[in-house]
């Protein structure tokens, strides 16, 4: 019975952070840093947890699920969480005395810890079902490196084996049940996120189905007495008062634009597309526009990039992400623009050196009504994210603040 509740105390130690974080560091920190500095704390002290009451099996045989808090914090946070934690498995180890235990568990952070930051960037990039295997294989050979060593440093033993392997066994059924019950909660909470996203998407589209048709007909009405007043012998500051109305008006009119298009479906009239040669021809159509900004556009884009889409809505997208490049370098500068494939994606990069997104204002791109130029509506970007993401792909961008900023778009590839 002593050993049941040691097992149960070990993953009641996991399953703690786990809810923790995504009950009240999720909703309240918003920093994507600040939450890996509070997580890794959190894995810290589950580790010391951990190993200050592992399971006994008798004399000499303590088991314990330090692998997990370890595999969590290095695998979903990086380079310095993971030596962060490494580091304190090693010096609270030191703490219970230099051994055979200490040499062991050393030379087992020594050669697992730069496997688990080998797989970091592909364990971040890969899907729910991937991670799960992945994470299991990497606690898989962290269990099997420690059975090795313990064999080489204490010889072996029929007892220490079946004990090592109940280890095993433990840590890594351990590591797939909390791997699997974190990505599932946070597969609902980004769900919960769609949705409330998709309800003000909802919102917006009916208030502008509604009252757009009326408000255009009084701009437009506005805009044409605008113009017949405009005439040669109005004295030259009412002239640059009546252009200035007029463009506030356009700029209206195409606020109502980005509101219709929210609403409007993206899914419809798909087709076998070239994405090639669609993004060469948005190139082409606002070179001139760059160059007004003193803005220049390198592009490499291979042919034969098929996909199903609709082309206007496409197009619709690269030129939102294009101009927003452009408009990022007041000084002027270079966009590189480039599409390439692999069997099953289609890569689009959009790579600017203009002035660049901090982590926060990285987090809220692609919300309504949040932009960073002084007269946007951040419209634009999201119908970018809704077309996207309606042809079932998927849009990551990189930026650092002062720098630049790349958006890479991802597409599924047909042949």
């Amino acid at each position: 019975m002593s050993i049941i509740k040691d097992f149960l105390l070990q993953l009641t130690l996991m399953a703690i952070p786990i809810f923790v974080y995504f009950i009240f560091i999720t909703e309240r920190i918003k920093s994507h840093r600040n939450r890996t500095m509070i997580m890794s704390v959190f894995w810290g002290l589950s580790i010391l947890l951990c190993m200050s009451f592992p399971i006994n099996f008798g004399q000499n045989a303590r088991l314990d699920l330090r692998i997990i808090p370890l595999l969590f914090g290095t695998l979903y946070g990086g380079f310095w969480p993971g030596v962060f934690l490494a580091g304190l498995v090693l010096l609270y180890r030191l703490y219970f005395g230099i051994g055979i235990g200490f040499y062991n568990t050393a030379l087992v952070l020594l050669f697992s810890l730069p496997v688990l930051l080998l797989y970091q960037k592909s364990f971040t990039s890969a899907k729910k079902d991937k991670r799960v295997k992945l994470a299991a294989g990497l606690s898989f050979y962290y269990c099997v490196l420690g059975i090795a060593i313990f064999i080489v440093l204490r010889g072996f033993s029929l007892e220490n084996l079946r004990v090592q392997s109940i280890h095993l066994l433990y840590a890594v059924a351990g590591t797939w049940l909390f791997i699997l019950l974190y990505e599932t909660i946070r597969e609902i909470h980004q769900l919960r996120s769609e949705v409330q996203n998709a309800e003000k998407l909802r919102v917006i589209s009916e208030l502008t189905s509604v009252f757009a048709h009326e408000i255009r007909n009084p701009m437009q009405v506005t805009r044409g007495f605008l113009q017949l007043l405009d005439t040669h012998e109005l004295p030259d500051d009412k002239k640059e008062y009546i252009k200035i109305s007029i463009e506030e008006l356009d700029r209206a009119n195409e606020i109502i634009n980005d509101f219709l298009s929210l609403g409007k479906p993206t899914h419809a009239h798909n087709e076998r597309v070239d994405v090639g040669y669609q993004l060469e021809r948005v190139v082409n159509i606002i070179r001139s526009f760059g160059l007004t900004h003193n803005v220049h556009i390198k592009s490499d884009i291979l042919e034969n990039c098929w996909t199903y889409a609709n082309p206007q809505k496409l197009n619709q997208s690269f030129i939102n992400i294009l101009k927003n490049a452009i408009e990022s370098m007041p000084n002027g500068g270079l966009v590189w623009v480039g599409c390439s494939f692999t069997e099953e994606n289609i890569k689009i990069t959009i790579k600017d050196q203009g002035i660049g997104m901090t982590k926060k204002q990285l987090d809220r791109l692609g919300s309504p009504f949040y932009s960073l130029k002084e007269k946007g509506t951040g419209l634009g970007m999201m119908v970018s994210y809704q077309i996207i993401h309606s042809f079932k792909g998927e849009m990551k961008v990189n930026s650092e603040k002062g720098i630049g900023t790349e958006f890479i778009i991802l597409l599924p590839r047909i042949l």
